[in-house]
């Protein structure tokens, strides 16, 4: 596996696993059908593409990334669709958490 295909499903990992916990958010304690499906098909295939990445890629790299992205991912998400609090404790929380993937990033090389 490339490099170039090894981000992409790191990327795509990450994107279900924010939209996993987005519908687990909507599913009301997995009480409404629709929203549950969503709930273990995302964290399947996120885990899925996870093992896959770790084939070709450090785990602490990958596993820090995907936990951290998917952090924020899953802030913004609650900020645009569950009208959560934004305010600037939140906002550095989220540029320390990137600050940290890219740290990662520099240091798996």
């Amino acid at each position: 596996m490339t490099p170039t295909i090894s981000y992409v499903l790191l990327t795509i990992a990450i994107a279900s696993e924010v939209i996993a916990t987005s519908a687990l958010k909507a599913s009301d304690g997995m009480t409404r059908l629709v929203p549950g499906v969503v709930v273990v098909a995302g964290y399947a295939l996120a885990f899925y593409l996870l093992a896959l990445t770790l084939r070709t890629m450090p785990v602490g790299f990958v596993y820090g990334v995907w936990s951290g992205l998917g952090v924020v991912g899953v802030a913004l998400v609650g900020i645009a669709l569950f009208d959560e609090a934004f305010n600037g404790v939140k906002l550095a929380g989220v540029v320390l958490v990137v600050a940290g993937v890219i740290l990662l990033e520099h240091g798996s090389h």
